[in-house]
């Protein structure tokens, strides 16, 4: 019997040094991240048998379990990557939410100075100070549209380099994954069923290192090791073998990266769309969704504004008297074939109509037979038939022989709009503020008649010669307007493409020649006469002054639906409205993180004053083992001396 109180408090002082030691292990890593509390698992010997019954002989040490429940460790890696991915698209967009809301820096301010400065020609025209302001005002939005394409563009160099980062995080992760999940395999299988614990909490700290980089899925297998996919299933770890990724050049836009795995000496370029989730996830989205977007935008404001104003400066007179030219300079639509691309064409584009581009990038696709275009932005289709040119949302799209099927080509009408206007001229005289033609009524004109100034037509008809724009339109050639007898027709001398006579006359309507417009109201006499000639010494002319000031509240973008000012509102409202979600839902996420990570830590976090309370148990257990123990020793000594 002394045996088994000798037997009984050894086990006992055993399991009570197992549980102070596992709870200073506790205690020591209550700030160790991914730390899981373990606990001694005991369990009592088997009792010897007697005569009066069974008489226990202690306890033993089963094993030492890390407290861990895998439902809510699922929980948080679900959670942790969503907040990732929405902290650093918002971090992302504040970027350009900031640099487009910045009253100072904004196109806005350039834009409504230039405006300004437009209408002081349209009030003084021959006034050269006030065209040097013009032009000087002019420079300052070129400045401005160029000064924020390059930070845009400074933007997503940067995001090229987080992306490259993350990439080396990710792959970083998923080799020291790899690698634990030998030692666990190895010490799981030697371990006669305990588990390494810290091995594992070290795995599954990794695990949510980098399931904040991208969303994974875990697999544990019943060898220890844990399998992790990622993307659209593709194994990023399976048991010692890590598999990558690699940033490649686009296959279909040159001017980006994309993420490729590589596995088994194979490069495949993944689809961007699945890599959700986490750091790599936002910067994605955030370049795809908001950045070149943003950019296109812009770009699209740019051309409809250095556009618009050149074809109406080409329907004006300068200070010279020469017809108008281009005042900016205009970027022309990227394009870039598919690097899968096995035929020979070329594809070129033009813009047609400023007022009908989107902010989106393009998709040309030959199936062998007919061309389609794909609308990124929505991924709307537009099928072309089988024959090129086709004019589609603002832009002509033109192709060389040589395609065949499967070919692609990638179409930017805008993206270099911001980055390429330029202003073409410093010479304040070429500023088109009159208009190249007069009319007036003859002087021995016995009627009450009276005739219009006129208008150039707008836009222009076909553009020959684009050195001298309006030379083939005969818009100098003088044209006389002679009322008949009766006067309810009138003949038409020097339209250049022939005399029309007894043309009926309806007070105030439109009577058009050689490319422009005027209006004759009012009641004529038989033989009256009305000339429209060359505006010659109109120096102090503004009719092309005020057409040019009044299209800043004129509806030329967008379809007809919004001027220039409404444009960039309408960008700087979308990106702020963008950041706003963001700002909202990130911080919503990063609160449900707070709340799933307590519960799971309710569980497997460390609770300082519950492992000082197992001290004070454990250290009383084993006191309490070692008087049995000094009992047992005392009874055995009696024995001894009873019998010598």
């Amino acid at each position: 019997m002394a045996s088994n109180i000798f037997t009984a408090a050894i086990t006992g002082m055993n399991a009570a040094q197992y549980g102070i030691t596992t709870t200073e292990h506790n205690i020591s890593n209550a700030s160790t991240p991914g730390f899981s509390r373990q606990q001694v698992l005991l369990a009592p010997n088997i009792a010897q048998q007697f005569g009066s019954g069974f008489v226990g002989q202690g306890v033993d040490v089963t094993g030492v379990r890390r407290i861990y429940d895998q439902f809510l460790t699922t929980q948080v890696l679900q959670e942790q990557t969503q907040a990732s991915y929405l902290n650093s698209y918002h971090t992302s967009i504040a970027q350009i939410d900031n640099l487009l809301s910045e009253p100072v820096a904004g196109v806005s301010t350039t834009m409504q100075g230039f405006f300004d400065a437009m209408n002081g020609v349209a009030n003084n025209p021959e006034s050269v100070p006030s065209r040097q302001t013009l032009l000087g005002n002019a420079q300052a939005t070129v400045n401005r549209f160029q000064s924020l394409d390059q930070q845009l563009t400074n933007i997503a160099n940067g995001l090229t380099g987080q992306i490259s980062a993350s990439v080396k995080d990710i792959n970083t992760y998923a080799k020291q994954i790899a690698a634990l999940n030998v030692s666990i395999k190895r010490f799981t299988a030697g371990g006669q069923g305990q588990l390494p614990n810290d091995l594992l909490d070290q795995r599954d700290q990794l695990i949510n290192q980098l399931n904040q980089q991208i969303k994974t899925t875990v697999l544990q297998q019943s060898d220890g090791s844990a399998s992790v996919f990622i993307g659209s299933g593709q194994p990023l770890v399976i048991g010692d073998q890590a598999m990558s990724l690699q940033m490649v050049n686009s296959a279909s836009d040159p001017s980006k990266t994309d993420i490729a795995y590589v596995a088994g000496g194979r490069t495949v370029t993944l689809q961007q769309s699945s890599l959700q989730g986490g750091n790599l996830g936002a910067f994605l989205s955030f370049r795809d969704q908001s950045l070149e977007p943003a950019r296109n935008a812009l770009g699209r404001l740019a051309l409809g504004l250095a556009t618009s104003i050149n074809q109406q400066n080409q329907l004006g007179q300068d200070l010279n008297g020469a017809l108008g030219r281009d005042l900016f300079r205009t970027a022309a639509p990227v394009v870039a074939q598919g690097a899968k691309n096995t035929g020979t064409a070329a594809v070129s584009a033009a813009i047609t109509s400023v007022g009908n581009l989107t902010a989106s990038d393009y998709q040309l696709k030959f199936d062998g037979t007919n061309y389609s275009m794909v609308r990124l932005s929505d991924n709307n289709v537009t099928n072309l038939g089988a024959t090129l040119p086709q004019t589609i949302d603002g832009f002509t799209v033109n192709i060389t022989a040589g395609a065949v099927a499967g070919d692609t080509f990638l179409i930017k009408p805008t993206a270099n709009g911001a980055r390429d206007i330029a202003l073409l001229t410093t010479d304040p005289a070429k500023v088109a503020a009159g208009a190249p033609m007069r009319a007036d009524a003859a002087l021995t004109n016995l009627g009450a008649a009276t005739i219009s100034s006129g208008v150039v037509n707008s836009p222009p008809s076909a553009i020959p010669d684009p050195a001298h724009p309006l030379t083939d339109l005969n818009l100098r050639q003088p044209v006389s307007i002679t009322f008949n007898n009766p006067p309810t027709s009138y003949n038409v001398t020097g339209t250049g493409t022939g005399n029309p006579t007894n043309v009926p006359y309806t007070p105030g309507s439109d009577i058009s020649y050689n490319g422009w417009t005027v209006q004759v109201t009012g009641t004529p006499a038989s033989g009256d006469v009305f000339n429209v000639a060359s505006n010659v010494n109109g120096v102090g002319d503004n009719r092309n002054a005020l057409l040019l000031a009044g299209m800043q509240t004129q509806n030329l973008m967008a379809n007809g639906t919004a001027n220039f000012g409404e444009i960039f509102s309408q960008l700087v409202g979308d990106v702020g409205a963008k950041t706003h979600e963001l700002d909202v839902t990130s911080q919503a996420q990063n609160n449900i993180v707070i709340q799933t990570v307590a519960a799971q830590q309710a569980v497997s976090g460390v609770n300082l004053d519950e492992e000082a309370a197992n001290l004070i148990r454990y250290q009383n257990a084993y006191q309490a083992s070692a008087k049995a123990m000094q009992i047992a020793n005392s009874m055995f000594a009696a024995l001894l001396a009873i019998n010598p």
